[in-house]
């Protein structure tokens, strides 16, 4: 199990931007994590992967672990050895550089013939990307470099992988595309947490979820109770009298019931 406890980061010495912030992802599992834009969703993702130092961000309280062992959060290099990965908001791809090019980051610590057996997997599952190898990942379209990001994140065969906004700009049907690969994904066994805008999609297929305000977890339940829970029907999924989203910010923030 891949665990965060009490996790408080704090941005350059200042600012508070994560606040006691605690949850789960079991191995085979989907979680969810939802909140609106600047709940803390993904500073507490950095937190995880070894990234907050980049952002002059640091974990002042808390911590993660994984089956009950620390997970050493000071590099993003330790955390993908202990078996956690990451694909960022915005896919950041290296534009300069061929798919294969990108792969091979992802599985740089693979032998010559491991980086076959990676490759081999990755197109398996990406076939666009094996007919791209050779090209530019700057020339490809939006949805095949999120297949890409998520390809080379997969090349290092992480136990947990975590997706900031895989959906984010994307056409329906790629939306559909990246829905299915993160449910293959999560058949051969891995754990992801995802983060998601278009919560509809995620709670479709996750197992459990998580919902954050203001830097911390205030609701937390099985996927299908939060679909069928009115306010998550009212401010995420846009079912309610006024067909109000939880992308209505000032309004969301309102709510008292959660953090009483």
């Amino acid at each position: 199990m891949l665990a965060v406890h009490n996790l408080e980061v704090v941005y350059e010495d200042v600012m508070l931007a994560v606040r006691g912030a605690s949850l789960s992802v079991d191995r085979g599992q989907i979680v969810a994590l939802l909140g609106a834009n600047g709940a803390g969703k993904t500073t507490l993702l950095r937190a995880i992967t070894g990234l907050l130092n980049v952002h002059r961000g640091k974990i002042t309280r808390g911590n993660a672990t994984i089956d009950g062992a620390p997970l050493d959060t000071r590099s993003a290099a330790a955390v993908v050895r202990a078996g956690v990965g990451q694909v960022m908001e915005g896919r950041r791809v290296f534009v300069e550089f061929t798919v294969e090019e990108n792969l091979r980051v992802g599985g740089h610590t693979a032998s010559t013939r491991g980086m076959q057996e990676k490759f081999d997997r990755i197109y398996g599952m990406f076939p666009v990307l094996a007919d791209r190898r050779t090209s530019l990942a700057g020339y490809l379209s939006g949805g095949e470099q999120q297949m890409l990001a998520i390809g080379r994140a997969m090349m290092a065969e992480p136990s947990y992988l975590l997706l900031d906004e895989p959906s984010l700009g994307l056409a329906p049907m790629m939306v559909e595309r990246i829905r299915d690969l993160v449910v293959e994904i999560n058949s051969t066994g891995t754990g992801i947490l995802l983060i998601e805008q278009n919560a509809a999609m995620a709670l479709s297929i996750a197992h459990h979820g998580y919902v954050m305000e203001n830097g911390i977890t205030v609701m937390d339940a099985p996927a299908r109770r939060l679909r069928e829970d009115a306010d998550i029907q009212e401010f995420y999924l846009g079912i309610g009298a006024e067909g109000t989203s939880l992308r209505d910010v000032k309004h969301y923030k309102r709510r008292k019931r959660w953090l009483s």
